[in-house]
């Protein structure tokens, strides 16, 4: 008597998954990896990092904080601004957020009234050019 072996149902079953995982990386790789990025992609919509460079230059604030890659006054008043985006509070009150953040170096005072941060009439894309900036180290 010749008899057919039919395959159990492990086998069956292994080799459907088998097929569905193949499936799905043929799916999966035609969807590609895009090198494109939205037009507010990063932490500051519409913030660039090195027009934050030269306004953090324009406004000053080296003069009373340490910047990576700004030369700044040997003696800070104000916080060290090395690794920012890893600080939790901004002026230790304020989430660290670039929306908050933004607003702080336009209005530190209207914040935090009394702060030795001073009003120094930054616009609101230098402040996202230097959120940018601080953002980006």
């Amino acid at each position: 008597m010749n008899r057919h072996v039919l395959p159990g149902k492990s086998l069956c079953r292994r080799a459907a998954a088998g097929v569905v995982a193949a499936m799905a990386l043929v799916v999966l790789s035609a969807c590609g990896d895009s090198t494109e990025t939205a037009p507010d992609a990063g932490p500051v919509p519409e913030g660039d990092a090195e027009a934050g460079r030269a306004a953090i230059l324009q406004h000053g604030c080296a003069s009373c904080h340490t910047i990576p890659g700004v030369e700044s006054a040997s003696e800070s008043i104000g916080p060290d601004l090395t690794g920012f985006d890893e600080k939790t509070y901004i002026a230790g009150q304020l989430p660290n957020r670039p929306e908050e953040l933004i607003r702080w170096i336009q209005n530190p005072q209207e914040i935090s009234p009394g702060t030795a941060m001073p009003n120094l009439g930054v616009t609101e894309q230098d402040a996202r050019d230097i959120a940018a900036f601080l953002y980006d180290q």
